[in-house]
């Protein structure tokens, strides 16, 4: 009797959960590796090669991306995001990986309404630093950001600690509560895509500051399996080398070198000296000339006038009117790309920004104008203003 009643038993749950043996098969395994948005060009632990050799060795069904569908859909990224174009959308195109943007933002009336400016669009003459300015890393804590950093609790909750306090005056906590309303809605998006990744693995790069609440919003859902990104592996040092690429290696020594974040001081130079090496081969390119040109004079390797001899030499040469290996830049009506003053220009007339830079560090402003006249000469109206415009960042610092 009782056998019968246990075997009427069984029969009841396997009629109940038909598939209950396969309920694990059929979650999507969801990993969400939460970045310093391009910290991967100032960290040598976190470096482009780490995050592509990390997809390789994980090999996603698909990567979810921080834009919105609609802009994503044209081809249109925040600036900021090296690690999406500089290194996801790349590895994704030569394998063939689906790309799930997941991101909202609020419609431009409401941006407008909110905070009174167009957050996607930079003003004409960029702030050297701070919002809407040139983004740099002035804390030398980021020397040591880890590819998992965010997988540490300590990195996480001080942003945690902010999105549960309420300002102290309600009509200054927009910042907070879009966020909360934007991380939710992103954490919805990848629950959307999930559905159709059953079984496999999909990896989520965002933000880190988002990690914690949308693993919170996403952790009770029957059909998706949260993964640390940790426990999926740690790429080995030749994995990275191998998946690190020449313009991986452009992207950062251009930031470090040649964008506003030299300025800072904040810059591992050894580990910029090691990438110039590998960057330049035997036979350096103008490109990786004004590079070495660069590195030598903010490291005091040599004088401004040899610096000048140099630079002149690139400009001189008729193989530096090439683009540089990458730029960043998002507007080529610009000058200007969100690290560097003078990013949109090719090598050659670089080269004659950094000669202006050298002249006015010996005081012969004259010639460095005259130099930079005839730069805006070749320039566009609107990218010449815009030169004439960060011309003061070329020159000394005054004394405080």
């Amino acid at each position: 009797m009782l056998r019968r009643a246990f075997a009427c038993l069984t029969l009841l749950v396997a009629a109940a959960f038909p598939h209950g043996a396969q309920a694990d098969e059929g979650r999507t395994r969801v990993a969400i590796l939460g970045v310093d948005h391009a910290a991967q060009l100032v960290a040598e632990k976190d470096q482009p090669g780490m995050l592509a050799a990390w997809l390789d060795l994980v090999k996603p069904a698909a990567v979810c991306i921080e834009r919105p569908p609609e802009q994503a859909s044209r081809q249109d990224f925040y600036e900021f995001t090296y690690e999406v174009q500089g290194i996801i959308l790349p590895w994704a195109a030569k394998r063939g990986t689906a790309l799930c943007p997941i991101d909202w933002t609020p419609p431009m009336d409401d941006q407008l309404l909110g905070f009174g400016v167009d957050l996607d669009t930079p003003p004409e003459v960029r702030k050297a630093q701070g919002f809407q300015g040139f983004l740099t890393f002035p804390d030398r804590k980021v020397l040591d950001w880890d590819f998992f950093a965010a997988e540490d609790p300590a990195t996480l909750a001080p942003l945690q600690k902010w999105a549960a306090e309420p300002a102290p005056r309600a009509d200054r906590d927009l910042p907070r509560r879009l966020y909360l309303y934007r991380t939710f809605m992103q954490a919805q998006r990848i629950r959307a895509a999930a559905q159709r990744y059953r079984g496999e693995t999909m990896l989520v790069v965002v933000g880190y500051f988002h990690k914690a609440d949308i693993e919170a919003i996403l952790k009770n859902d029957p059909a998706i399996e949260i993964a640390s990104p940790a426990s999926l592996g740690r790429p080995a040092e030749d994995a990275v080398l191998a998946a690190t690429t020449a313009q991986h290696r452009g992207a950062i020594l251009a930031f470090n070198l040649l964008g506003m974040q030299a300025a800072t001081g904040v810059v591992n130079w050894d580990w910029i000296g090691r990438v110039l090496a590998d960057f330049a081969g035997t036979a350096p390119s103008p490109e990786a000339k004004l590079f070495e040109t660069r590195l030598a004079m903010l490291t005091g390797k040599i004088a401004p006038t040899e610096a000048a001899r140099r630079y002149a030499a690139i400009a001189n040469d008729k193989e530096a009117g090439k683009l540089f290996s990458w730029d960043g830049v998002k507007d080529r009506a610009r000058i200007d790309s969100f690290f560097d003053p003078f990013g949109n220009l090719d090598v050659r007339q670089r080269a004659r920004v950094e000669l202006a830079r050298t002249l006015f560090a010996q005081q012969k402003n004259a010639r460095a104008e005259q130099n930079l006249d005839q730069l805006a000469g070749e320039l566009s109206p609107r990218k010449a203003l815009q030169l004439r415009g960060y011309t003061p960042l070329l020159k000394p610092a005054k004394p405080s």
